[in-house]
């Protein structure tokens, strides 16, 4: 019952949107659509896991002609994603399931229904895509959606939420339209929604963010390198004099000891630009501060990782062509030793071993030559020289992503090699009313013995080269004659007659082996 008035709620809400209320009319949303998406295939998002394919067909079929449903799953766990493609025969049925079906809850969780879109350059370009933040946590992804509807067609609607589900206080919205989205920021940008004042604008990537974030006006300071001794009276204090403080604060462990760093808030962002200049390495108590713009985590690990990777960058570019990789180096060859190796060819900075841990020599190292002509006249002429007992290796350094850049390139030019169909190991002939015809030989079990019931005693089948006994069979046959029977001979080899008239197979590289046995 619950489920089907949750229907026809959505029924009636679509219903009064094709009359001129609420969200924009199906059909236009169809053909908006279609000009950039396939208008007959939808995407379902934030789907419970329990759903299953049958379950949204049936949902979904009752709108229109459902062509496909496919949730999709992880490839091993088979557990669901949580999201699903939809296709209907048409895209007026489309546009209807988007219209009627959008938000509603299956197995008590609403699901979320846009177009399709598998090309993702107009995803991550941000066209038509804007930020809302200091939402009221009551707010869903249904209430976001009728707020900004009225602004024009919109093709992605959705709440940040944590584990739990519970919302972070923002969202994104993706509008069909950059006028569209333009006309939300300037109209609802500082409004009230639920009580609470939101701010409205333009999504812009993290990295974008984090490159812009330097460029920013700041109010809050990061001071470190304090003195046990400092309290937040001084720390005030110490500050006060560049503009009015909101807030100084020590941190401290739970036992009240100092941390040695602290935050210093000011009201004037201009003020606290100031304190940092003027106070970053000066002296206090004896310790030298560092005082710069509070950041958050993710700002610090991508500052600190820019740092890091130009770092890189310059000892690249510095020894570019000038350092030598070996390898195929013998365990006493040390960095002494290398270095007489190659200081024939001119000036070495640096001369390197690697070992592990336990300081066993790893076999190869480095060389660094001071000129780049000098390191490719050690390379030209040290490459595959014998090193007491092996051939040395010597190539030009790279860093480990060039290396594994230019391995993926050569892998991606390997054509794979048609294989044929492969062939099972034949199996011996042999002739009728021998016993053992119909027998399946297995790798692991010695050569079946040929039993002559006339002559009444067996023989072995012979090694053949490179067979041992009980190894597996050839991968050949072994022909056997029946009685007046002439065998097929090879050129220029006579064959003689077994026993019994029945031809022996010739041994190959070794003696024939006879076992005799009684046969009643």
């Amino acid at each position: 019952m619950a489920a089907q008035g949750q229907q026809a709620a959505a029924a009636a809400a679509g219903s009064a949107s094709e009359s001129g209320g609420g969200s924009p009319a199906a059909p236009a949303v169809a053909a908006a659509a279609g000009a950039a998406f396939p208008a007959t295939s939808l995407y379902v998002g934030d789907l419970h896991e329990s759903v299953q394919d049958a379950q949204l067909f049936d949902v979904f079929s009752q709108v229109g002609g459902v062509v496909s449903v496919r949730v999709c799953r992880d490839i091993n766990s088979r557990k669901s994603l949580g999201y699903a493609y939809v296709n209907y025969n048409n895209p007026a049925d489309a546009a209807r399931a988007l219209e009627l079906l959008n938000f509603t809850p299956i197995n008590g969780k609403p699901i979320r229904i846009m177009y399709s879109n598998r090309d993702p350059s107009s995803r991550k370009s941000g066209t038509g895509n804007i930020f809302i933040k200091n939402l009221d946590k009551s707010i869903d992804n249904k209430a976001l959606y009728d707020t900004f509807c009225a602004f024009g067609n919109i093709l992605s609607c959705k709440i940040a939420t944590d584990p739990s589900g519970e919302s972070r206080g923002y969202g994104f919205v993706q509008f069909e339209r950059d006028e569209s989205a333009q006309s939300a920021i300037d109209k609802l940008n500082g409004m009230l929604i639920n009580d609470k004042k939101v701010y409205v604008g333009p999504f812009v990537r993290k990295q974008d963010r984090e490159n812009v974030s330097s460029n920013v006006k700041f109010s809050n300071v990061y001071v470190k390198n304090l003195s046990e001794t400092v309290t937040d009276d001084e720390l005030k204090e110490m500050f006060g004099k560049y503009g009015t403080i909101t807030s100084a604060v020590v941190m401290r462990d739970t036992d009240g000891k100092s941390r040695c760093f602290g935050f210093v808030n000011f009201e004037n962002a201009d003020d606290a630009a100031q304190a940092v200049q003027e106070l970053n390495g000066k002296v206090f108590n004896e310790k030298e501060l560092y005082v710069g713009r509070a950041q958050k985590k993710s700002e610090r690990e991508m500052e600190l990782k820019e740092k890091f990777e130009k770092n890189i960058q310059e000892v690249t570019e510095k020894f570019q062509n000038t350092n030598l990789y070996l390898k195929n180096l013998e365990d006493n060859v040390d960095d002494e030793k290398l270095r007489e190796l190659f200081a024939d060819y001119g000036s070495i900075t640096s001369c390197k071993v690697m070992r592990d841990s336990n300081g066993v020599s790893r076999g190869s190292g480095f060389v660094a030559f001071k000129s780049a002509d000098d390191a490719a006249r050690a390379l030209t002429e040290m490459n595959g020289k014998m090193v007491g007992s092996k051939p040395l290796y010597v190539a030009l350094a790279q860093r480990k992503e060039d290396r594994k850049a230019k391995l993926q390139a050569q892998f991606s030019q390997m054509r794979p090699v048609a294989m044929g169909p492969s062939v099972g190991p034949r199996m011996p002939m042999f002739p009728p009313g021998v016993p053992g015809v119909g027998q399946q030989l297995f790798y692991g079990q010695p050569p079946p013995a040929f039993i002559n019931p006339q002559a009444g005693f067996a023989f072995q089948q012979p090694l053949m080269p490179g067979m041992r006994p009980g190894g597996p069979m050839p991968n050949f046959m072994m022909p056997m004659v029946q009685q007046g029977q002439q065998p097929q001979r090879p050129a220029g080899r006579r064959a003689g007659a077994g026993a019994g008239g029945m031809q022996q197979p010739m041994p190959m590289g070794g003696q024939q082996q006879v076992s005799c046995i009684n046969v009643p």
